[in-house]
């Protein structure tokens, strides 16, 4: 299996502002994407997080998912990122994985954040993902969710294979709480023997609430592969290597302890 080449764009996020954010990101991505298999953007990354999805919402046929797609393609590399998406009347906060092809995925945020009100406007996803990229096996989930072990959980099934080799999720992860955020990105790591990629904006939303990014690139092990500096508009490259990550679980192969569960919905 071949190693995966991945890009984090740790990037401020023009509020409210769809055009101007896309604007922004194709620069970033123009300037950073060559021979990269995937470029992750941030949670909502073309409003922010605390917006009123009413007025700032699309559909899967708008002007953004439009984009990915053609941003997708001129790089020849997979994109992923969120956005609000208002799917038959209701509004979720949606993951697109876009395909150079054109072809797509969706993953919606199933841990909506009730201390902050986005219960009361946005429904939860019901459906955990799984997307092939070169082989590698991937979970893309979004900020909350980070702090829920069962529903980021790996499995191993019984012919010994993991349900996924990479944990990704995108964030706008307030900077008071960004300790958390380092923490449980890293054990996310260590109990799931898999890599994870937490990409988190930077900068002031409407609220006046501070991001600081701390985007982190992390091994199987625990062990940090690249970080963001704090507060500061950064793009992270790493190579993950797949070799490394068979030669780990087959050293420790904690997989083969793990309890059996069931999630309810």
């Amino acid at each position: 299996m071949q190693d995966l080449k991945i890009l984090c764009l740790q990037s401020d996020i023009v509020s409210n502002d769809p055009e101007k954010n896309r604007e922004l990101f194709e620069i970033k991505i123009r300037n950073h994407a060559e021979n990269h298999d995937l470029i992750i953007l941030p949670e909502a990354f073309t409003t922010s997080f605390h917006v009123d999805p009413e007025g700032n919402s699309e559909t899967l046929e708008g002007k953004t998912v439009a984009w990915m797609q053609q941003m997708a393609a001129k790089s020849e590399t997979v994109i992923t990122g969120s956005l609000f998406i208002d799917r038959d009347g209701k509004y979720f906060n949606t993951l697109i994985w876009m395909r150079p092809d054109g072809s797509f995925e969706t993953y919606e945020k199933r841990h909506v954040f009730s201390m902050g009100g986005e219960n009361e406007k946005i429904s939860k996803g019901t459906q955990k993902r799984v997307v092939d990229l070169n082989g590698w096996k991937i979970a893309p989930m979004i900020c909350y969710d980070l702090r829920f072990p069962v529903w980021s959980k790996n499995t191993l099934d019984d012919e010994g294979n993991y349900a996924y080799d990479l944990a990704i999720y995108v964030a706008n992860w307030p900077s008071v709480r960004n300790y958390p955020w380092e923490m449980l990105l890293i054990g996310r790591a260590i109990e799931n023997l898999a890599y994870v990629a937490g990409v988190n904006r930077v900068g002031y939303d409407t609220q006046g609430t501070l991001y600081t990014g701390d985007s982190m690139i992390i091994d199987p092990k625990g062990k940090v592969i690249e970080r963001a500096d704090e507060g500061k508009e950064r793009s992270l490259s790493a190579v993950l290597s797949y070799g490394e990550l068979i030669r780990f679980r087959e050293k420790f192969n904690v997989g083969l302890d793990w309890d059996q569960f069931e999630i309810k919905i």
